[in-house]
């Protein structure tokens, strides 16, 4: 059997760009302090290079005058049901609870007074919130990514973005998890099947242009 490399087997079948439209608006998905302090369980260094790209990349946002949303993580700590099989299976992310810093926003990227926050208890930014209606009372066909983690939240997040109607793209230097390997293989099926991966100068480049 001939062997190839993941990117011959998908060529000319996965990988067809769908591009930035008009409207775009900046998702900055669970930029928490649980993920970049050395020694929490959630720690990882992929996501604190990708806090330290995702600064120029709001303040592009910001400059452009384009809707940067923020998401976090928070759960009822009396008894984690809002969490539901989700904690169960990921009892780690217990750490989200108000009054805990680990669930704080990192500094470096905190949300402005007048940026909107959407809570969530799942992966995905959309499932559970009010982010689809939030988008679509903004007139937006386009979601920009950032945040983390790459495996997780970003890979539920481009699902489900493709799958209400937007325009997906993922910053690449913007997303971290806490292994290369899975912080790879999760782009390159995004880049494949759900939005594009762009790099951030690119990214920047549409934002300095609208």
């Amino acid at each position: 059997m001939l062997v190839t490399s993941a990117t011959e087997n998908y060529e000319g079948v996965w990988g067809g760009r769908v591009g930035f439209g008009d409207r775009p608006a900046l998702l900055v998905i669970d930029f928490m302090q649980a993920y970049t302090t050395e020694g929490a369980p959630l720690y990882a260094p992929g996501v604190v290079s990708a806090v330290r790209e995702s600064v120029e990349l709001i303040g592009a946002a910001r400059k452009a005058g384009i809707p940067v949303i923020h998401t976090n993580i928070r759960y009822n700590p009396a008894g984690f049901l809002d969490g539901g099989i989700w904690v169960k299976k990921a009892p780690v992310m217990c750490d989200m609870v108000q009054g805990n810093p680990l669930a704080e926003f990192c500094l470096e990227v905190s949300p402005l007074s007048e940026e909107v926050v959407i809570t969530k208890q799942y992966a995905s930014s959309f499932f559970g919130t009010s982010l689809s209606s939030l988008l679509t009372a903004l007139g937006v066909d386009t979601v920009v990514l950032s945040g983390c983690s790459t495996s997780g939240c970003i890979r539920a997040t481009a699902v489900d973005a493709v799958q209400h109607g937007y325009r997906t793209i993922v910053v690449r230097e913007c997303v971290g998890d806490r292994h290369q390997d899975p912080h790879e293989a999760n782009l390159f099926d995004i880049d494949s099947k759900y939005g594009d991966v762009v790099s951030k100068m690119e990214a920047i480049g549409y934002l300095t242009g609208l």
